[in-house]
């Protein structure tokens, strides 16, 4: 019997490790409880109505229908038997002799989970469709709001989280708002919604060299973004945001918030902790190996947002698409080697940059050996994007929905669709 490898999670991390493994001499299995990879790097131009959700979205099936050592199982996976090396399902179980777990991350309200029914987050489909209805019933409700202040409200919008989906959600709503929308509403100006984003640090994208967040400021400024740094949240209501600013609290008022200040990791972390008893950080992330096994089983490999991996920088590598795809990578070669009975070497994370898109034809990108702003940065995050796109019809569909939407300045995908509740 060859050896089976199974991995838990169709995102970065999951998807590439299955696929470089596609000549070893193994029998993997994917599991999944949805049948599509989503490039969330996107997810933010879907919500805004850029892009539609199959522009960003691939059918696992159809992504590895070509690998016969490669099958697809759609099942959620609820624990892990690490005595039986089982993946257990909530309707089965899958055996194997090497577990890859990759199932990410989801929002977290820093304990303040009633948060999330007022201020959704951004991490699946479901949440981009989500945020969009939102974003667009709250401008259909404030075109029929004969009252000027409820009206004020209803166009005041507020995003949480000053890293790069805050500052992409805050670009792409400006672009909406002063642009796409101008003409469409016979009531309101569209053009006078505020959009206001709130950072805790002391600047947006804290990640970044200084001069590119203060470079971003200042191009969300030139938009109409109002950018407030060293500001925390500490309650969410559904007609307010209150925020404390030094020693004054202050309540904003507005109907529409959007979350993008911190991820906590999936819940099959703690499975792990309590079966293994590896670590876990405040984050929920598993402390992995140098090779991302578990400390006393080799045979279990944690990726992506799930693992914290210090070894490099004496910190948590950053959770973005990079990171997971290399260590899917690394960790289907360490399987191959370690068949062929060959020493494995520990995991390095080769940081190629970052890039965030702040509006129309403008972005920021640090690319380590050098720094962009403006358009040429966003000629690089299209790039960058378009060629990390898994499939070839996506790319296309995305290329030219991009340029139709850039000349035409148009955005199709502004669709409202689920429960028609107004805000």
């Amino acid at each position: 019997m060859a050896h089976r490898v199974v991995i838990i999670g169709g995102g970065f991390g999951g998807l590439y490790a299955a696929q470089s493994l596609k000549n070893a001499p193994v029998e993997v299995t994917l599991l999944d409880q949805r049948n599509f990879h989503v490039f969330q790097p996107l997810l933010y131009q879907v919500a805004t109505g850029w892009l539609s959700p199959a522009n960003i979205a691939s059918t696992l099936r159809a992504v590895l229908k070509r690998q016969q050592n490669t099958r697809v199982l759609l099942g959620q996976a609820i624990d892990i038997d690490i005595g039986a090396r089982q993946v257990i399902l909530s309707d089965g179980s899958v055996p194997y002799d090497t577990l890859i777990v990759a199932t990410g991350s989801r929002h977290h309200y820093f304990g303040h989970d009633n948060w999330e029914a007022i201020a959704p987050g951004l991490k699946t489909i479901e949440d981009a469709i989500e945020m969009r209805r939102r974003i667009f019933l709250a401008f259909e409700a404030a075109e029929k709001e004969p009252d000027a202040g409820k009206r004020k409200s209803l166009l005041n919008f507020v995003i949480v989280g000053g890293g790069p989906t805050g500052v992409e959600l805050a670009g792409a709503l400006a672009e909406i708002t002063r642009d796409i929308l101008r003409n469409d509403f016979r009531t309101i100006d569209p053009a006078s919604a505020e959009i206001l984003l709130l950072e805790a640090a002391d600047r947006i994208l804290p990640t970044y060299p200084p001069a590119l967040s203060a470079k971003a400021a200042s191009f969300l400024i030139k938009e109409g973004v109002t950018v407030r740094t060293g500001v925390t949240v500490t309650d969410i209501r559904r007609d307010c945001v209150v925020v404390q600013d030094g020693q004054r609290n202050e309540e904003i008022p507005c109907r529409t918030t959007l979350w993008a200040a911190g991820v906590k990791a999936s819940f099959l972390g703690k499975v792990l902790a309590d079966a293994t008893g590896a670590k876990l950080d405040r984050a929920g992330r598993v402390l992995v190996e140098p090779d991302m096994t578990l400390p006393s089983h080799p045979e279990v490999f944690v990726i992506g947002d799930l693992a914290n991996y210090p070894h490099q920088t004496g910190s948590p590598l950053p959770g973005v698409a990079q990171v997971a795809i290399q260590e899917g990578e690394y960790v289907a070669e360490v399987i191959r080697e370690r068949l062929e009975g060959k020493a494995v070497t520990p995991f390095h994370y080769r940081d190629r940059g970052q890039l965030a898109i702040v509006g129309r034809g403008t972005a920021v990108a640090d690319l380590k050996r050098f720094h962009l702003s403006g358009f040429f940065a966003w000629l690089a995050w299209l790039f960058v994007h378009i060629v990390n796109l898994i499939e070839f019809e996506n790319k296309l569909l995305v290329l030219i929905q991009w340029g139709w939407a850039y000349f035409r300045r148009n955005r199709a995908a502004r669709l409202i669709t689920g429960e028609h509740r107004m805000p």
